[in-house]
């Protein structure tokens, strides 16, 4: 396990743009006070992934949530896809992330509202998972594996979390050719990318750990449009992260995305679902 790696990644989104003082700010913009908080309010705000609540109804149908499972969210960060997920289908949800503030604001808007008697967070490492074997009847997760070192590992813990006929349905981004060292250098300095695999290196790793691939849809065309609008929507966010985080973080974090967004645009990087069964 790279220690410093996980490290940097667990800095990274302490002092990410998108934070449980930012979502609350946005709010109380809109005239919602924090004792006021609905649900639905939090939807356009929480949910940090690629394509909004779209994109997780994507990952509810093709894992056929019910009411009966219990969803792991793996690298959950504020919690708005496992709120989402117990929200739909009345399902037990539990959230796992590195960082400590991520999963106490994940517990803070859950807590405010209503919706902590469905959905629960855990701080642990994806590396190491602080849970028993075969405890979940489907794992989810959305943008996140890039940042996570060692594949085999990570294949491996998840696999161990499934009970037999479990469903994993995770999307991710992944080369669509061949690195440059300064590209990967680059992605970890910037967006703190440890190691982005590809589609048929992930297929490798699951079969090895006896996961049946299902299958993969790809979405880099329509993550490359995501991107450049959400750069574009990190940039009207300038004077607000200036004034919570400072211009040096601004200037950093919007160089790194530039760099990020060109590498889609130029079809070096993509995206796809993946979805993998127990059995």
């Amino acid at each position: 396990m790279n220690d410093d790696r996980i490290r940097a990644v667990e800095a990274f989104y302490d002092f990410h743009p998108i934070s449980l003082t930012q979502i609350l700010q946005a709010l109380e913009a809109k005239g919602i006070k924090q004792d006021k908080i609905k649900p639905c309010d939090l939807l356009p705000h929480d949910q940090d992934h690629y394509g909004g609540v779209a994109a997780v109804d994507r990952i509810i149908a093709h894992a056929a949530l019910g009411s009966d499972d219990h969803v792991l969210d793996v690298c959950s960060g504020l919690g708005g896809p496992a709120r989402y997920i117990a929200m739909q289908r009345g399902c037990r949800v539990t959230g796992l992330d590195l960082t400590a503030s991520r999963v106490e604001g994940a517990r803070k808007l859950s807590e405010l509202t209503g919706l902590d008697h469905l959905v629960d967070f855990v701080h642990g490492n994806a590396l190491a998972m602080p849970f028993a074997a075969g405890r979940f009847s489907a794992l989810v997760s959305q943008e996140a594996f890039a940042h996570i070192p060692n594949k085999a590992k990570l294949v491996q813990s998840c696999a161990q979390q499934l009970r037999p006929g479990g469903r994993m349905v995770f999307t991710d981004i992944l080369w669509r050719q061949k690195p440059t060292p300064e590209d990967e250098a680059a992605l970890f300095q910037g967006m703190r990318f440890s190691e982005i695999a590809s589609v048929d290196g992930y297929q490798r790793l699951f079969a090895a750990q006896g996961l049946r691939c299902i299958d993969v849809l790809d979405l880099s065309d329509a993550w490359t449009q995501i991107l450049i609008e959400r750069h574009a929507m990190y940039r009207s966010l300038k004077a607000q992260t200036i004034q919570n985080l400072g211009i040096d973080h601004f200037e950093r974090y919007d160089r790194a995305y530039d760099h990020f967004v060109n590498l889609f645009s130029t079809r070096k990087l993509g995206g796809a679902l993946m979805q993998f069964a127990n059995g």
